[in-house]
């Protein structure tokens, strides 16, 4: 089997591409289990050291759109050859409030390019397509109920979760078409992310425990009360692993899953870094309120029923202690900084 990740030289994409090495097999749509012969990375940058060292892994380093314009795409063999594609690249929320043609043109144009590869190779692949919380927007005028599920309507308030929301039902009619297996899942925000911070309007989830952890300070701009659905890295490519696995059966319905999600709030998360880390770390948060991305993160829901993921035997994070947990142990293994209070 062939896979290709876009966005696969970034933080989400190369974890995938290393848990499905480590697998070393799949059962695609619920058939049997096939070895995983290749992955090809998709992304602007160069995969990461040990994944380039990986005989499996092959890089296709660019510009996506470019990369999928009709000339260069059939010059491209890995199109045809894919059996699965998860398309995690996109411009990030904070960046398509800030550019709207960044955000069409990443977002949309890019995906309807790639699906329209995958109609005119002829292969059907199955396209995973990493969809977001974002779809769902709090508002005077469409007040959110107090507990997404699965029929809640999308109600985007910001031009990102209005892209996603677009490409979701752009899969989902390629899919209805026949032109590929259609898996469209929202992922929730993930926390605690490595590496440096990005455009997402809600990368200090991640910052506001990763830097204070280095040694560095951080800045949360929301209130401690507020409410946020947040995903381990784990969990997170553990629902996209498995949404590539499942039946057309168990899948269902062509329109969106909402991964699981915690439910906790900021100020729960400092608790949590304080008794890992130490009042030495959460005494580098500066609690700086933002209005503008306060504006954002907080029209996002909080609360989520994710009962078709619960059917396929995914479930949420027990407690972001855990989680924080975890990314000491993964991530700061090496020289940590701060380690957990004993």
């Amino acid at each position: 089997m062939h896979i290709v990740i876009t966005g696969g030289a970034g933080f989400l994409g190369a974890r995938l591409a290393r848990t499905l090495l480590e697998q070393g097999q799949l059962a695609l749509a619920g058939a049997a289990p096939q070895s995983i012969q290749s992955i090809t990375l998709v992304d602007r940058a160069a995969p990461p050291a040990d994944l380039a060292a990986d005989s499996r892994i092959h890089s296709l380093v660019g510009d996506l759109n470019h990369l999928l314009e009709a000339k260069t795409a059939t010059d491209q063999p890995i199109w045809a050859q894919a059996a699965l594609i998860f398309h995690l690249a996109a411009a990030v929320s904070g960046e398509c409030e800030a550019n709207f043609d960044l955000g069409m043109r990443s977002n949309i144009d890019a995906t309807r390019a790639l699906l329209e590869v995958c109609r005119l190779q002829g292969s059907c692949p199955t396209v995973v397509f990493a969809s977001s919380l974002a779809v769902f927007g709090n508002s005077a005028a469409q007040p959110l109920p107090a507990v997404i599920d699965d029929r809640t309507l999308p109600t985007p308030q910001n031009s990102y979760g209005i892209q996603k929301f677009i490409c979701e039902q752009l899969v989902a009619d390629y899919g209805r078409k026949g032109f590929i297996c259609a898996r469209n899942v929202r992922l929730m925000t993930v926390s605690v992310r490595p590496g440096k911070p990005n455009g997402a309007a809600s990368s200090f989830l991640s910052g506001m425990i990763r830097e204070p952890l280095a040694g560095v300070r951080a800045a949360c701009p929301v209130p401690k009360d507020t409410a946020v659905a947040l995903s381990s890295p784990a969990s997170t490519i553990a629902g996209l692993i498995r949404s590539a696995t499942a039946t057309d059966a168990e899948w269902g319905a062509r329109t969106a899953i909402n991964l699981p999600a915690l439910t906790t709030t900021v100020g729960a998360m400092a608790s949590a870094l304080e008794k890992l880390g130490g009042k030495a770390a959460t005494d580098l948060i500066d609690w700086t309120p933002e209005p503008a991305i306060a504006s954002i993160v907080t029209s996002w829901p909080a609360v989520i029923d994710a009962a078709r993921a619960r059917a396929l035997g995914l479930l949420p994070d027990p407690d972001f202690e855990s989680i924080v947990a975890d990314y000491i142990r993964d991530e700061m293994s090496e020289n940590p900084h701060i380690k957990p209070a004993s």
